[in-house]
């Protein structure tokens, strides 16, 4: 997987995705990151990105910059990629939704991070395929979005994680029929007076697979 993240702070991912699961991925050859600087494609002399909108209060990322990086990103890729806007507007994340954009995008795509208000809608109408929102909510600006984005598909990628069963069993995995996981517990068998479950002691695996199901929630 590869994906071009257009932005005005490439310096905001810099720290996330050089550690943890994350850095091995992308050590291990497993995606690629490529980072824009939307204020490279600017022609104004003040290397500006942002225009006043037409009637409303606010700055508004202006096309001619944004088209121009999409563009040049398409030229080097030799084909139109998908193109991805972060935005609290529309299609509203799920883990369901996770796995078929993970389907979908799974090879290759580009992210917008907007920043200000929004992007001209021209932008939308003429490059973006998926308009994505990971919550009812509107941030300052959209490259924290795009790493929750991010990371949500890429543990997806096989090998990313060290055991992909604990995949499967995530809260809201189709394996989980759509629920939020069953408590977990790990040594000491008594903390604080509480104790695991009688249960997930035994190596009765029958009874336990029926204990999980019962507390999914």
């Amino acid at each position: 997987m590869k994906i071009h993240i257009i932005t005005i702070f490439p310096e905001s991912f810099e720290s996330y995705f050089s550690s943890s699961i994350m850095k091995k991925a992308i050590d291990n050859n497993l995606f690629f990151i490529e980072l824009y600087k939307l204020n490279d494609f600017s022609k104004n002399s003040s290397k500006r990105v942002d225009e006043k909108a037409y009637g409303m209060h606010g700055q508004v990322i202006s096309p001619e910059p944004l088209s121009d990086c999409i563009d040049y990103i398409f030229s080097n890729t030799w084909k139109n990629i998908p193109v991805v806007y972060m935005t609290p507007k529309w299609d509203l994340l799920n883990q369901e939704k996770v796995e078929n954009y993970y389907d979908n995008l799974w090879s290759e795509f580009i992210i917008i991070c907007w920043h200000y208000e929004w992007i001209d809608q021209r932008i939308i109408d003429l490059y973006v395929d998926y308009s994505i929102s990971i919550w009812e909510y509107v941030l300052s600006s959209w490259e924290l979005s795009a790493t929750v984005f991010i990371d949500s598909l890429v543990r997806h990628i096989p090998l990313v994680l060290w055991n992909q069963k604990s995949l499967e069993e995530d809260s809201f995995s189709k394996a989980l029929d759509r629920k939020k996981e069953y408590p977990v517990y790990t040594r000491p068998e008594v903390f604080k007076w509480k104790k695991v479950p009688s249960i997930l002691l035994s190596w009765n695996h029958g009874e336990i697979e029926k204990w999980k199901k019962d507390n999914l929630t």
